[in-house]
């Protein structure tokens, strides 16, 4: 099963919330956003021309989050309880309990027309029932599913933090993970802009974050924190997602079949090129790992790409696609997007990327990756369940 994932922001909860104090009255709309791949991040002094251009998304769209960013600010000027707010949003999600998907129907009738597919612990905003039948908005698919393969209301509050993936995405140059949650504690490592930390914790003004050196504690300053879940995916957005990730692995490929066939120096130690000029995903795949391989002892660097004189983690995986013509981010957070989802480490294949909180890695197989872990240990082999995966991404 293979399905998208998307942010929902705190503020931006499916949910609909009326509150007044001191005379403030706000309302929260019960559209969730974002969806049909409507995913932004924002930030004071963020102006609406930049969100339409960063999301490509239409006014209206922009204008319904901005105002749940007031109405966050709102609560909180108010004293109000934002984590209960958030519990009486995650109500109105409907979550799929299910082996495989259940299917979204344009009635509440199981004759009616397939709209989509709402997937295990995927949600849905509730709508109405009917029947028997949920009426859900999820991504950009609205319909209905069979509510004895859903959970929502009471149900959904734990659920719905259980199917969730908590995220900090930092949003300063380089961030200070300390070991507490205070400013004068020890710094335990260092985080580049954008990349994204899972939370086990939220304090007063503190996250405590999984990192590649352990755990840490975040200031809220300098993060925006989300909440990830699984939407729906439509009919047509599944084949427009099948034909992508065709044709993207067809691109790598070719790129690949085309930088092999040059001829490389070698750099400050000797470089052992793959012989692989073309060939099926598989082979491709364990070129990569073969050439990575080679690089097993090498040191880590903070913000380093050199395979022989030092990496870090996204950038010892960007310099070895980069051998082979493909053109990574050097970002954990962002590797988390790139090529096509594979379902979990059952399914990995060598060179799969395996992303982690703040973290990233080659799929070796056997459950093994090769990684620039940290500057004790350098570039290692180890075993790929040693923490929570968050996402396999096959290039090839």
């Amino acid at each position: 099963m293979i399905c998208k994932s998307v942010r929902i922001f705190t503020y931006a909860l499916a949910a609909a919330a009326v509150f007044s104090v001191s005379g403030l009255t706000a309302e929260a709309t019960s559209e969730a956003l974002p969806s049909g791949g409507f995913d932004i991040t924002l930030s004071r002094g963020t102006s609406l021309e930049n969100l339409q251009e960063e999301a490509g998304a239409n006014t209206a769209q922009i204008e319904s989050l901005l105002d749940r960013v007031a109405l966050e600010e709102a609560r909180r000027e108010a004293g109000l309880d934002v984590e209960s707010s958030e519990e009486e949003e995650l109500k109105s999600l409907v979550i799929a309990v299910v082996d495989d998907y259940v299917n979204v129907r344009s009635l509440p009738d199981e004759n009616s027309e397939v709209l989509g597919k709402l997937y295990h612990h995927s949600v849905g905003t509730f709508l109405a029932e009917e029947n028997g039948w949920y009426q859900i908005s999820s991504g950009t698919v609205t319909g209905y599913v069979k509510a004895e393969y859903c959970v929502t209301g009471e149900a959904a509050i734990e659920l719905a933090k259980d199917v969730s993936t908590r995220i900090a995405t930092v949003n300063t140059e380089t961030l200070k993970v300390r070991k507490e949650p205070s400013m004068d504690a020890e710094v335990l490592t260092l985080i580049p802009d954008k990349d994204q930390l899972v939370v086990s914790e939220e304090r007063d003004g503190w996250v405590q974050v999984d990192t590649q050196e352990g755990m840490g504690w975040i200031s809220t300053e300098y993060c925006i924190l989300s909440r990830e879940f699984v939407e729906a995916e439509s009919k047509a957005e599944e084949e427009a997602r099948l034909a992508r990730e065709e044709e993207e692995r067809r691109k790598a490929q070719e790129a690949a079949s085309k930088e092999m066939k040059k001829s490389t120096g070698a750099g400050a130690q000797e470089i052992q090129e793959p012989s692989i000029t073309s060939g099926t995903s598989s082979e491709m795949g364990q070129a990569v790992i073969d050439f990575a391989l080679q690089f097993v002892g090498n040191p880590y660097v903070y913000g380093g790409t050199s395979l022989t004189k030092g990496a870090d983690c996204s950038g010892f995986v960007m310099s070895v696609y980069a051998h082979f013509g493909v053109s990574l981010p050097h970002s954990s957070g962002a590797d988390r997007k790139q090529g096509y989802a594979v379902d979990g480490l059952a399914n990995a294949q060598p060179g799969d990327i395996v992303c982690y909180s703040g973290h990233v890695a080659l799929y070796v197989g056997n459950n093994q990756i090769v990684h620039a872990s940290n500057s004790r240990t350098g570039i290692i082999v180890s075993e790929a369940d040693y923490k929570k995966v968050l996402a396999v991404r096959r290039i090839f």
